[in-house]
């Protein structure tokens, strides 16, 4: 078993030195996506100073879905179009809500 493996490992710098086929060609191009450009999937974000207070609103293909809005003082909030027919509701935060349980089962 050791000889064939001495073997191999021995014969790895022959095979190196076989070299590159001179027929080789660059592969062409992919086109675009029809109907995609760059910026499709990247969000449109806007900020504006509001008073003392920071406003960052967030569109995608033109339309306005959430706007983040930072105080002077105290922690940011979010307003959200969660239906899309341009109501906001105010979230505290982008957590989904999903906590699951995280019992304490053995400590030392």
């Amino acid at each position: 078993m050791r000889t064939y493996i001495a073997a191999f490992l021995f014969s790895l710098p022959i095979l190196s030195l076989a070299g590159e086929p001179s027929d080789l060609q660059p592969l062409p191009t992919v086109p675009p996506l029809p109907g995609a450009s760059s910026n499709d999937s990247e969000p449109q974000i806007t900020i504006r100073k509001k008073g003392t207070s920071k406003v960052e609103e967030y569109r995608m293909h033109g339309r306005l879905y959430m706007i983040k809005v930072t105080p002077f003082k105290g922690h940011p909030y979010y307003l959200v179009d969660t239906r899309g027919d341009g109501h906001f509701s105010r979230q505290i935060s982008l957590d989904p809500g999903v906590k699951p349980p995280m019992w304490v089962i053995h400590q030392w």
